[in-house]
């Protein structure tokens, strides 16, 4: 699948990432093979060996090219070569920038489903992005109720029966894109806040148990980055003006 023209844009020759901005970069999982031999060698010993782990070779493809992806476009923003790139991981996994010289305050976050990835890059502070494909699901009700809040059940339950597979995939993104910009990761109950999810309404964090927690705080954007694919991207700054871009190894 290619990514739309209508949004996702090539990027000029010179690329600038100001302070209030997001990129966003949408990136195709199909490349042609010499592209993805290309991709290959920039990845890390580690990865690669990961890559070699999948027993499907469409699973070690869609890796292959999500993780290039992400160096090529950090080496151009950084102007460094792919491959010297070097990434530290939090407790939760979430890869950063290993040399805070080098780091410079940007920060990054990658998803990746089926045949696209989502790859969004800011100056701060931390973000989280999520990308999914839309598929039927035999069990929606049960995986809600067990994953969601009673809040969050109860506006699945509200909707149109024919528009609660794209509410559910709203939820789903949403709430990962937060957890993953919040740095908790999956140690954080999703039950303990609640996002918006109806379709065709703006994305909101409506709520986040704690005292010290404050979801007004949060800009939330949900988007329909290809047909079949819903996606999110959180983070805690005032609402920024986030730029589409169209990912290639040519260029990008």
């Amino acid at each position: 699948m290619s990514p739309g023209d209508s949004l996702w844009r090539p990027p000029p020759a010179g690329l600038t990432l100001a302070q209030g901005e997001i990129h966003l970069w949408l990136a195709s999982l199909q490349p042609p093979a010499a592209q993805l031999q290309q991709l290959w060698s920039t990845l890390s010993e580690a990865e690669q060996a990961r890559a070699e782990r999948f027993h499907f070779e469409k699973d070690r493809r869609r890796f292959i090219v999500a993780r290039g992806a992400l160096r090529s476009l950090l080496g151009r923003y950084l102007g460094q070569p792919p491959r010297q790139i070097e990434f530290r991981y939090g407790p939760q996994g979430k890869p950063a920038l290993i040399d805070p010289a080098l780091e410079a305050g940007l920060h990054f976050n990658l998803s990746h489903s089926h045949e696209l990835a989502l790859v969004a890059v800011v100056c701060q502070p931390e973000i989280g992005v999520d990308i999914e494909h839309i598929r039927p699901l035999a069990d929606l009700d049960a995986l809600a109720r067990r994953t969601f809040s009673s809040h969050e059940n109860q506006a699945l339950q509200a909707l149109p029966p024919e528009l609660r597979l794209e509410g559910f995939y709203n939820c789903w993104t949403r709430k990962e894109a937060y957890i993953k910009a919040d740095g908790a990761g999956l140690s954080q109950p999703l039950d303990q806040f609640d996002v918006s999810l109806a379709p065709g309404r703006p994305a909101q964090l409506l709520r986040i148990d704690g005292p010290e927690k404050a979801a007004a705080s949060w800009f939330l954007h949900g988007l329909q980055p290809a047909p079949d694919y819903v996606a999110a991207l959180a983070i805690e700054a005032a609402p920024p003006r986030i730029v589409h871009w169209r990912w290639s190894l040519i260029g990008g």
